[in-house]
């Protein structure tokens, strides 16, 4: 590449932050580009469901001097198609030529259907999204939350703190369905009620209406809002027919150096999955971490370097009063073993696959668990079950 070129970042989330600064840290003098529909400036998202929510906080902008680095803003900007043959992106505005592309566009979060147009019904994706659910939080209201996934138990949690009743609906039989396995999920249900929160499971959604939210089951509950957190997608809807390939959950098929089916575009974060050696599956994390770590592979590759991205995920969320770490991938099959009283304070799963290689680890307020058991994740270690499962002795003391 020659330093006339350009450089074009779509995304200006942690993914497409970090990248453009990768390319300035690694040398790279040329012109970078950074696109985002949004118009303020680049901001992280963890304290949405936290900080920000509950006014403790006025912003998240990253603290990055993009003037000073010459990397140009193009802020409200909206992707709609990609010409890979022209090598331009075409925004609602006007198109945007590039050398290189990456895709760095995240998620988007799922709606609820039939809430289009509500008002009341809030999701908590966006900077906006946050400032809209403030004033329901200051006025107290009685909310139902749709959804008790990781996002679902985070608002939840703010919102009790800032006193509002609370119902959390969720469609499946526990909390945390699709994250974790029933045994360990349901350990979870207690600490909804233990925040005083209502948490009705088995409990699918039949239509909302202005104050009421009413199930399947015919029981209508009192609504002052409504916060959907029912999953996200990829937001990879602007890229069809561009020839880059997208996988069966609309994610970017990129390959392990993060490259698309395209010449000369990448991608990274949550618009991304990519082939794991280390699980022996195609990942698609849509966490926090993955939008930090990624990155350096991705500018690294784009300036014409040959890394291979294939991290241990690694994911954090704090509800009710704990602080729930995750690190690793395990499969169906892999053999829990639990470390600690599952009704205490403070406990954790490993799981094993049948060659006693450490594959996932859920800690629950013990992070030097979480700390050690990612770093032995890292080297592949294998651990002994009753070592592993005795909480007095270090995790990083149960490796063979």
């Amino acid at each position: 590449m020659t330093e006339q070129q350009r450089i074009l970042v779509v995304g200006a989330g942690m993914a497409g932050v970090r990248t453009a600064v990768g390319l300035r840290e690694r040398g790279w003098r040329g012109r970078i580009s950074l696109l985002g529909a949004e118009t303020h400036r680049p901001y992280d998202r963890p304290p949405l469901s936290k900080a920000l929510l509950l006014g403790t906080a006025d912003g998240s902008a990253f603290d990055v001097d993009f003037e000073g680095l010459g990397i140009e803003l193009l802020l409200g900007r909206h992707a709609v198609a990609l010409r890979p043959a022209e090598r331009v992106v075409v925004t609602a505005e006007g198109p945007e030529p590039y050398d290189r592309l990456v895709l760095a566009t995240g998620a988007e979060p799922v709606t609820l259907p039939g809430t289009e147009g509500l008002p009341d019904v809030h999701l908590l994706r966006t900077l906006d999204d946050a400032a809209a659910l403030r004033p329901v939080l200051e006025q107290r209201r009685d909310v139902v939350v749709v959804g008790a996934g990781w996002i679902g138990a985070e608002f939840a949690t703010a919102a009790r703190e800032a006193g509002c009743a609370v119902t959390v609906v969720e469609a499946a039989d526990r909390p945390l369905a699709g994250a974790l396995p029933a045994e360990v999920a349901a350990r979870t249900a207690a600490w909804y009620e233990e925040a005083g929160v209502r948490l009705l499971t088995g409990a699918a959604v039949a239509s909302v209406a202005p104050g009421e939210v009413v199930l399947a089951d015919g029981t209508g509950l009192t609504a002052g809002a409504v916060v959907v957190g029912i999953g996200a997608r990829p937001a990879t809807g602007w890229l069809a027919g561009s020839g880059v390939e997208l996988g069966p959950d609309r994610e970017v098929l990129a390959d392990d150096r993060l490259r698309t089916s395209v010449p000369g575009v990448w991608a990274v974060g949550d618009c991304a999955s990519f082939p794991s050696a280390r699980y022996g599956t195609r990942l698609l994390v849509h966490h926090w971490d993955n939008a930090m770590q990624g990155p350096a592979t991705a500018a690294a590759n784009v300036l014409g370097g040959d890394e291979v991205y294939d991290p241990v995920p690694y994911f954090w969320s704090e509800q009710f009063g704990r602080f729930v770490q995750y690190a690793g991938h395990h499969s169906p099959g892999d053999a829990a073993v639990h470390r600690g009283d599952p009704d205490g304070a403070a406990w954790s799963v490993c799981w094993l696959r049948a060659d006693g290689t450490l594959s996932g680890l859920l800690a629950v307020d013990r992070p030097r668990d979480l700390v050690q058991g990612r770093r032995l994740m890292e080297r592949g270690a294998a651990l002994d079950p009753e070592r592993a499962a005795d909480p007095s002795v270090q995790l990083k003391n149960a490796a063979l």
